[in-house]
């Protein structure tokens, strides 16, 4: 005869606001799927609530909390029940924590910076958040290891949004450029790109940016779209719901943290940049860039940059072959950053269109900086440009 489990009441106190809040939800309920005697309690806010007055009379068996307030540790010790933290700012150390690799969100930026050429880096930061000073650490020192001094600004709010984004700005301008900029998250991220465009400066080809959390609403919202860095916040949810399941059928664990290691890096066009020395050949490749979702002619290109085609093809070939080779390998999400061959086209057997060469890249075709083969192109082809009437 199976013997029936008690059911477990586990109270959530997770924001709802945020994509890696919601992350962790999905990771939860993961666990909770294959666990069905656990009965959760959740209550809509945001990161900085402290109202918890919807679990009065709540006799519950276990917590899992995003610790981000002295007022939360104070409540969670209040309840004296298993409990497992999922915020870096380590508030109450006695308890185990299950919380994103900061180090290794760092490492993903300044490679990804790195492999396009940059020599600056930046971070901006919220000091009231635990990851992000952790962040900002990681970061500094990562960039001191390649010979590089990072620069940092800290997120502070006036109470006036247009004062702090006009502060941000001046910190931009002052930065040495080209830049790369890892922002904290990717609401300082979608601030930061807001702040270039009051400084007059080109995103990505003078200030680089890189968010983290891959909120699809915040990324797509930018313009430029927003590259950002995804945690794998479902493991860290489920990974959590795991130790805290362990807790409450009274086997102890250790406190301290459990670093998850990001997912990848979804490039878009923030950091898609071409960090080549000639202004000209930079300036073709960003105009094939920007006009990618179209056909581009030949001599189009040639009237933006004011350059003869031999000159163009000599120019590229000096200045752009050699960051090839160190673009091409494959970054830490497995990609790599493609710059499209010029000095080669194919006329095509009606001689009326004329196209990049393909160039695979780790097994893949050419495609554009938006990760598509543009639209009248085969699969096998590159970036296109169509000869017109040359």
């Amino acid at each position: 005869m199976s013997v029936s489990l008690p059911t477990r009441h586990v109270a959530l106190l997770i924001e709802t606001s945020n994509a890696y809040a919601r992350g962790l939800l999905s990771g939860i309920r993961r666990f909770v799927v294959e666990r069905p005697r656990w009965s959760l309690y959740l209550a809509e806010h945001s990161r900085h609530e402290t109202d918890f007055s919807w679990l009065e009379g709540w006799r519950g068996h276990g917590v899992l909390a995003r610790i981000e307030n002295e007022e939360t540790a104070r409540f969670v010790r209040r309840l004296g029940l298993p409990t497992v933290d999922l915020s870096a700012k380590r508030l109450v150390p006695e308890l185990p924590c299950v919380e994103t690799d900061d180090r290794a969100i760092a490492r993903h930026a300044v490679d990804h910076f790195a492999e396009r050429g940059l020599r600056q880096f930046a971070y901006c930061g919220d000091a009231q958040y635990g990851w992000s000073t952790a962040r900002a650490a990681a970061f500094a020192e990562l960039v001191r290891g390649r010979g590089s001094e990072p620069h940092e600004f800290a997120m502070e709010s006036s109470g006036l949004r247009s004062q702090d984004r006009d502060r941000l700005a001046d910190w931009l301008r002052r930065l040495p450029h080209p830049v790369g900029v890892l922002a904290c998250y990717d609401i300082a991220g979608q601030e930061v790109l807001e702040a270039c465009k009051i400084a007059g400066l080109q995103v990505p080809d003078q200030v680089a940016v890189i968010g983290v959390d891959n909120d699809e609403l915040y990324c797509n919202l930018t313009s430029p779209p927003l590259s950002s860095i995804q945690p794998d916040a479902v493991r860290t949810g489920f990974i959590a719901a795991g130790i805290l399941d362990e807790m409450m059928a009274g086997h102890p664990q250790r406190p301290g943290v459990r670093p998850i290691a990001p997912l990848r890096i979804a490039t878009r066009q923030s950091s898609d940049l071409f960090a080549i020395s000639d202004p000209l050949v930079a300036a073709a490749l960003r105009y094939i860039r920007d006009h990618s979702d179209r056909a581009v002619t030949v001599s189009a290109v040639l009237q933006h940059v004011g350059l003869s085609r031999r000159a163009l093809d000599y120019r590229f070939n000096r200045f752009a072959r050699p960051h090839r080779a160190r673009r091409d390998r494959p970054g830490p999400d497995g990609s790599g950053h493609r710059i499209p061959h010029l000095h080669r086209l194919d006329p095509g057997p009606d001689r009326r269109t004329a196209r990049l060469q393909t160039r695979r890249v780790h097994g893949r075709p050419l495609q554009t900086p938006h990760g598509t083969v543009p639209r009248g192109l085969p699969a096998d082809h590159g970036l296109g440009l169509s000869r017109g009437k040359e």
